[in-house]
């Protein structure tokens, strides 16, 4: 290859890198959830409590240490297996109401280059949790971290994010 090659090979590929838009510059759209949103996650979260309740005699009930022991229990006694991915993604919804409540926070949709997903947001920030994905995504690699911690870490994840207020 001559040099002249090289050098023309070399300008195109700066041309192609300079003229791809890196992720932080692709837009990303927040919208308010849609009523078939609204009306999916409520169906997810009955399927949930139908199957915490036929199985354990347990219901969900907004109390976050119950819940998350609930949620923990339905993993430990394999009602709800790795290869579940929709059970395991409503289980992020009520983990993501428990977040919402303590948090401070919303559901929101959000759209970018990589599609829709189910978001929390906390205020008018540019700071999101995709808790619908949380558990689901360690659960299908074998990732067997507590739902406890997982919630805690999201928590840990918001509280660092926030800014801290200054004293006069």
């Amino acid at each position: 290859m001559s040099i002249n090659n090289v050098i023309c090979l070399a300008l195109l590929l700066c041309t192609c890198w300079v003229s791809t838009p890196s992720l932080a510059e692709q837009p990303v759209s927040i919208g308010e959830l849609s009523i078939v949103d609204k009306q999916y996650m409520q169906q997810q979260r009955q399927s949930l409590q139908d199957l915490a309740a036929s199985n354990l005699g347990r219901q969900f009930s907004g109390d976050r240490d119950r819940d998350l022991e609930l949620l923990q229990a339905l993993l430990d006694q394999q009602l709800v297996r790795s290869d579940q991915v929709s059970e395991l993604q409503a289980m992020g919804v009520v983990l993501g109401d428990l977040l919402a409540s303590d948090l401070g926070m919303h559901w929101v949709v959000y759209e970018d280059s990589a599609g829709r997903s189910r978001a929390l947001r906390l205020q008018d920030s540019e700071n999101y949790l995709f808790p619908v994905t949380m558990i689901a995504r360690r659960r299908e690699v074998g990732d067997q971290t507590p739902v406890a911690d997982i919630y805690q870490k999201a928590c840990d994840i918001i509280d660092n994010s926030r800014p801290t207020l200054q004293l006069q």
